[in-house]
């Protein structure tokens, strides 16, 4: 009776996490199909879609899978949401890398909270650290080298809508990927825009707004960013993958 009373309990307690994961494994097959056709075809689709394309009238059938694709698509975020407060690094990294494919190289560590589009493009270098709620779009590519480290709540942003644009498009391409240099240090409130290229070891500090590339070793301030400084060329720390549990 004991025993009974106890697989109860646990199913009550995880069940919903087991429900959850379920749900979660077509997301696996979703993103395998979209990293093959990025791998085919480099440049948006969406930047190449027509105003007539856009504004045409849509039958039936193409309206009803495009309102189950919208409800997919918005129950991707609400699940990436959901992970990222999960508090346990294990469960996150196995989800990140095995349904969402992320690559996270060897001790590579998110820490709560993050919030990321387009995951299947993201990576992330040996030792990196990703502090917590962190946003990371990736839309367009974020590769993150080795031994980097993330403060809280900095923003990376590879898409963005044409102002120009008649029909307020996001004309963008591969060339608005994000590129970030092994050892650099992104500190806390920091934003990264589209097309930027960190350079090695380089500082970002606390606020700034980065909207052209950063030269190796370089320290950089302000809004925009400019630089103000250097950093010791002769870096050699190594970061283990020790994480703070539960966060």
């Amino acid at each position: 009776m004991t025993e009974i009373l106890l697989i109860t309990v646990l199913l009550l307690l995880i069940g919903k996490w087991l429900l959850f994961l379920l749900a979660m494994l077509p997301m696996r097959l979703y993103f395998l199909i979209f990293r093959r056709r990025d791998n085919v075809k480099k440049n948006n689709n969406f930047a190449n879609e027509t105003p007539e394309r856009k504004t045409s009238k849509k039958t039936g059938v193409k309206s009803f899978v495009l309102f189950l694709l919208r409800y997919f698509s918005g129950y991707i975020r609400y699940s990436l949401f959901q992970v990222s407060m999960i508090p346990s690094h294990t469960i996150r990294d196995f989800l990140y890398k095995n349904i969402y494919l992320v690559i996270m190289e060897k001790n590579a560590i998110i820490y709560f909270g993050a919030e990321i589009r387009a995951p299947y493009k993201l990576k992330i270098g040996k030792g990196s650290i990703i502090g917590d709620k962190a946003i990371l779009d990736a839309r367009n590519g974020i590769k993150i080298g080795e031994n980097v480290n993330f403060s809280s709540n900095v923003s990376i942003w590879t898409e963005q809508h044409d102002h120009r644009d008649a029909f307020f498009r996001c004309n963008s391409s591969s060339d608005f990927r994000v590129i970030i240099g092994n050892r650099a240090w992104l500190g806390p409130n920091t934003t990264i825009l589209h097309g930027v290229t960190i350079g090695e070891g380089a500082v970002v500090a606390a606020g700034a707004v980065v909207t052209k590339d950063v030269e190796p070793f370089a320290i950089v301030t302000g809004v925009p960013a400019k630089k103000i400084g250097e950093r010791n060329r002769n870096l050699e720390y190594v970061f283990d993958g020790k994480f703070t549990p539960f966060y």
